[in-house]
């Protein structure tokens, strides 16, 4: 079992940055490759970026990449997204997941374990 709780959400305007926060707990949570997902009112929940179990392999949606960065410390088991440059189309709940190994390996992207999720919201 992974217990995910995320946090640094909030109301940013656009161009501004924001850092969200992923604690993870769970004896298994360092075995787990890691991933943030997004949903937007109104729209289905969507892939964002992903992180192998040691950090050196990271992956993109194409509406992030080169604004947004995922990263990991296990020391602190805990997974971090830092978002530059955002948009107002990045308006949305935020979740982190623990991410199956079937489908991180697929690159189809999908959740074993999620966090309850954290607000963003950017204003143009």
């Amino acid at each position: 079992q992974v217990q995910l709780v995320e946090s640094g959400g909030g109301l940013v305007q656009a161009g501004g940055s924001l850092r969200l926060s992923c604690a993870a707990s769970g004896r298994t949570f360092s075995n787990y490759p890691m991933g943030w997902f997004r949903q937007a009112p109104g729209k289905e929940r969507e892939f964002v970026a992903a992180i192998n179990w040691s950090g050196g392999s990271t992956f993109y949606a194409d509406s992030v990449k080169g604004r947004f960065t995922i990263s990991r410390d296990s020391a602190k088991n805990s997974v971090y997204l830092q978002m530059n440059s955002l948009k107002p189309e990045d308006t949305a709940v935020y979740y982190c997941a623990a991410v199956s190994f079937r489908s991180y390996y697929s690159g189809t992207y999908d959740g074993d374990y999620w966090g309850q999720g954290t607000q963003v919201t950017v204003s143009s």
